[in-house]
C-alpha cells in the first residue's frame, strides 16, 4: 500500500458513537416554560402577517396570516411534545436526533415571530437574506476554525483575523480605489494574525489558547490605536474604501423565496458559498484533506508514514487566515463602508462557538453560523416593527443563543483528538 493509503488505515477517525445526552430534553424544557409564560402573561391580539415572496418574483405567493396568541399556543404544544419525546430517548439512553432540533428550533421560531409581530408584516425576505449577509463573516470565520483545528490547532485568534482583514480593507480599498486590493489585503492580513500563532504554537510550544486571546488582544489595541491616530484625521483617503455592490443574478434572482434570499448578494456572499463547498470538498475528498485530518488526529502516525506535521499545520493555519481574512473584509467592503474601532465586535467568538456547534464539520459549521446570524438580524427586524421585547434582550440575543447552542444542543461531540497539542517529534 502506498503511504497515503497506510496513513488513511493508521489514522482513521474514529466513528461518533451515539451517546445519550441529557442536555438537550433539559435545554428544551427550559426553553417550552420560558416561551409559554409569553402567551400567557402577556397575550397579543390581533393577526401577523408573513411576506414570503417580493413583488418582482416570477409569480406571486399569498401572504401567510396567522393568529398571533393562538400561533404561539401551538407552538408551545410542538415545543411540550418534542420536549417529552427527547426526555423519552434520553431516558432510553438514545441520542437526540438533528431532525428534532430542527424541528424545535422551527416551532420555537414560528410561535416567537408571531407572538412578537402581532398586528405586523414581517418580510420574511427581508429577514432571511439581511440573516444570510450577517451570517457570511461568521461562516468565513468558522471555516477558518474547522481548518485550523482539523490540523490540530485551535483558532481562537479569528476575532484578531477578522478585525485586521477589517482594517486592512479599508485602507487598501481606499488607497487604490479598488474594492478587490482589499479583499486581498484582508486575505494577507489574516494570514499575517495566522502566522504569528503558528510561529509560537507550533515552533515553539506555546500555549494555543494564550496565545491566541492574546493575538485578539493585541490586535483590538493596535487597530484602535491606528484608526485614533492614522485613519480618523485621514477619513477620505484612508478610510473611504471602494465597496462591492449587490449583484442579482439574471432570472434566479426572481425565483420566489429563495432567489432574492440566495441570488442578490454581494460578491463575497457569493465567494462564501464557493469556499464552503470548496472547504468541505477538499476536507473530504483529497489527499490533503486526508493528511490535514491525520495531522489532527494522530500526528505522529501521519509522521510515521512520511506526512510533514508540522509543515502541514503552518499551511493549514495560514489558509485558514486568509479565509477569516475574508470574513473580516466583509464589514468594510460590504455591510460599512469605513473601518470603526472593535467593529467586528466578538464576531470571532460566535464563530468560533459555529466551529464547536457543528462538530468540526465545515457544513455543520456554516449551519450553525446561519442560526447566530438569523438572532442578530432578527433583534433589528423586531425593534423596527416595535416589538414589545425589551430592547435589552433583543440585543442579547445572539449570544444568548450561542450559549445555549454550545452548551445545551451541541450533545456528546469530540473535538480531533491533536487539537491543541503540539507536536514534538520523538
Amino acid at each position: 500500500m502506498s503511504a497515503v493509503t497506510n496513513a488513511a488505515v493508521a489514522i482513521e477517525e474514529p466513528r461518533a458513537v451515539a451517546v445519550a445526552s441529557w442536555k438537550a430534553p433539559i435545554i428544551f424544557g427550559i426553553f417550552t416554560v420560558l416561551f409559554a409564560l409569553l402567551p400567557l402573561l402577556a397575550p397579543r391580539d390581533g393577526e401577523t402577517t408573513f411576506r414570503l415572496a417580493s413583488a418582482d418574483a416570477f409569480f406571486a405567493i399569498p401572504d401567510v396570516i396567522l393568529p398571533a396568541n393562538a400561533t404561539a399556543w401551538v407552538a408551545v404544544v410542538v415545543l411540550a411534545a418534542v420536549t417529552v419525546f427527547a426526555f423519552v430517548r434520553a431516558s432510553a439512553r438514545r441520542s437526540i436526533p438533528l431532525w428534532l432540533v430542527i424541528v424545535y428550533v422551527a416551532a420555537l421560531l414560528l410561535g416567537f415571530l408571531a407572538w412578537a409581530a402581532a398586528g405586523e408584516t414581517l418580510r420574511m425576505i427581508s429577514l432571511l437574506g439581511g440573516a444570510l449577509a450577517l451570517a457570511t463573516p461568521l461562516i468565513f470565520g468558522a471555516l477558518g476554525g474547522v481548518i485550523g483545528e482539523r490540523a490540530g490547532v485551535v483558532n481562537i485568534a479569528i476575532e484578531a483575523q477578522l478585525l485586521a482583514g477589517a482594517f486592512s480593507a479599508a485602507i487598501a480599498s481606499s488607497i487604490t480605489g479598488s474594492p478587490w486590493a482589499g479583499l486581498v489585503a484582508a486575505m494577507g492580513a489574516g494570514m499575517l494574525v495566522s502566522l504569528v500563532l503558528g510561529v509560537f504554537t507550533i515552533t515553539y510550544y506555546v500555549d494555543q489558547v494564550i496565545v491566541g486571546v492574546v493575538l485578539n488582544v493585541l490586535v483590538i489595541g493596535l487597530t484602535t490605536f491606528l484608526f485614533r491616530v492614522v485613519l480618523a484625521p485621514n477619513t477620505e483617503t484612508l478610510n473611504s474604501p471602494a465597496t462591492f455592490d449587490t449583484v442579482s443574478i439574471p432570472v434566479l434572482s426572481e425565483i420566489p423565496i429563495i432567489g432574492p434570499i440566495l441570488f442578490r448578494q454581494s460578491f463575497i456572499v457569493y465567494l462564501m458559498f464557493f469556499v464552503v463547498a470548496l472547504v468541505w470538498f477538499g476536507l473530504y475528498r483529497t489527499r490533503w484533506g486526508l493528511r490535514l485530518r491525520a495531522v489532527g488526529e494522530h500526528p505522529q502516525a501521519a509522521d510515521t508514514v512520511g506526512i510533514k506535521v508540522l509543515a502541514t499545520r503552518y499551511r493549514a493555519i495560514l489558509l485558514a487566515g486568509a479565509v477569516a481574512g475574508m470574513g473580516g473584509a466583509f464589514y468594510t467592503l460590504v455591510s460599512v463602508p469605513r473601518f470603526n474601532q472593535e467593529m467586528t465586535a466578538g464576531a470571532g467568538f460566535i464563530a468560533l462557538a459555529a466551529v464547536i456547534f457543528g462538530k468540526w464539520d465545515p457544513i455543520k459549521a456554516t449551519l450553525a453560523a446561519l442560526l447566530f446570524g438569523f438572532a442578530t438580524n432578527l433583534q433589528g427586524v423586531l425593534s423596527v416593527i416595535g416589538s414589545p421585547v425589551p430592547s435589552q434582550f433583543m440585543l442579547m440575543l445572539p449570544y444568548v443563543v450561542t450559549i445555549f447552542a454550545v452548551a445545551g444542543l451541541v450533545g456528546k461531540s469530540r473535538a480531533p483528538a491533536a487539537d491543541g497539542e503540539p507536536y514534538i517529534k520523538s
